[in-house]
This record gives C-alpha cells, sequence and structure tokens, in this order.
C-alpha cells in the first residue's frame, strides 16, 4: 500500500517562459498562483484545497541547455493529461480548433473516457479527458 495521495506537480524547462505562460494561463485557463517576481510560474491544476496544490511549474531552459528529445518519438514523457468536466469538453476542443491548434483525437485503452490532444508551445504533448456519459458535472 502506497502513502503518495496525489500529484503534486509537473515542472516543464520551457524555451519561452512568457509564449508557454499564455499557453497555460490563456488558453487552458490555469491560474498562477506564485509571486510575481518568481522567475519560475506555477499554476494551479483545479481547485485548492487543503494540503499541497496540483500544480504545472514553468522554468525557462538555461542558456546552453539543449533538450533532451528533438523529436516526439524520442522524448522521456509522452503526455500529461488534464481533466474537465463533461459540459466543458466540447467547447474547450471548439475553442482550441478555431484558434488554429491542431486537435487530434485519441482513446484510451481501458478507460471509459472521452480525449483529445495538442501540444504546448514546447512541443509537449497535452491531453484534456473527461468521463464519457454519466454525470456532465
Amino acid at each position: 500500500m502506497t502513502a503518495i495521495r496525489a500529484l503534486a506537480e509537473i515542472v516543464f524547462m520551457v524555451d519561452d517562459i512568457e509564449r508557454s505562460l499564455a499557453f497555460y494561463r490563456d488558453t487552458l485557463g490555469l491560474e498562477v498562483f506564485s509571486p510575481p517576481e518568481l522567475a519560475a510560474k506555477f499554476l494551479l491544476v483545479g481547485e485548492r484545497g487543503t494540503g499541497v496544490p496540483q500544480q504545472i511549474v514553468l522554468s525557462e531552459r538555461p542558456p546552453g541547455r539543449s533538450r533532451a528529445a528533438t523529436r516526439k518519438s524520442e522524448a522521456d514523457v509522452h503526455h500529461i493529461g488534464l481533466e474537465v468536466t463533461r459540459q466543458d469538453f466540447d467547447g474547450l476542443r471548439g475553442r482550441l480548433e478555431a484558434d488554429g491548434f491542431e486537435v487530434r483525437s485519441g482513446e484510451h485503452p481501458f478507460m471509459e473516457v472521452e480525449a483529445f490532444y495538442i501540444d504546448d508551445p514546447d512541443g509537449n504533448e497535452v491531453e484534456i479527458v473527461t468521463a464519457r456519459g454519466g454525470s456532465p458535472a
């Protein structure tokens, strides 16, 4: 039995912090909750409750440090998944398509979910997922 309760954070090294911040904050609607003077940007995933918030952290890639992989097939992290409500799923997909994102469909191998995929400005794949059927909340 594990003592792990939740995923606390994912940290992405990014080429341009403002461009990546615009994607995660403005396009996906995540809230920045780190102090403005902090170089790294901490974005809240979900609602802040008690305990450690779930978060995506953007940290600018240091000068001279190259990406670990230049092609998606070589990347160590395949994708991250972000859950939305059933009622928000189609609207977000349509808005992203209208904004010019390449939206790709996918099927989960065993869970009853609907999902689509987009890439962030650094080529990291982001899955948007919701429960199939059931309650719209």
